[in-house]
């Protein structure tokens, strides 16, 4: 796994985490217009985020589109890579 890969699976991880976050909140604050504007924004980033990972590696979900072969068994899983950024 490159350098680039990499990135972008934190990156990715990241803004998943930002949706979770914020969707708990908005279950107890659903009219906190700005937490829900943040929520948007989060998921159209993470839906055009998912889209170049999934053109430039493959698949992330085995419920996703797959070029063939089928390509969701290749190495590594997402549980073995190293996230080593030193």
């Amino acid at each position: 796994m490159d350098r680039d890969q990499m990135n972008m699976i934190v990156e990715l991880m990241e803004v998943s985490f930002v949706l979770v976050e914020t969707a708990l909140y908005l279950n107890t604050h659903p009219n906190d217009e700005r937490a829900l504007r943040l929520h948007n924004n989060a998921s159209t980033q993470y839906v055009q985020l998912e889209e170049m990972y999934q053109a430039r590696y493959g698949p992330l979900k085995n419920t996703g589109m797959s070029r063939y072969p089928w390509a969701y068994i290749d190495e590594p899983w997402p549980w073995e890579i190293n996230f080593n950024f030193n």
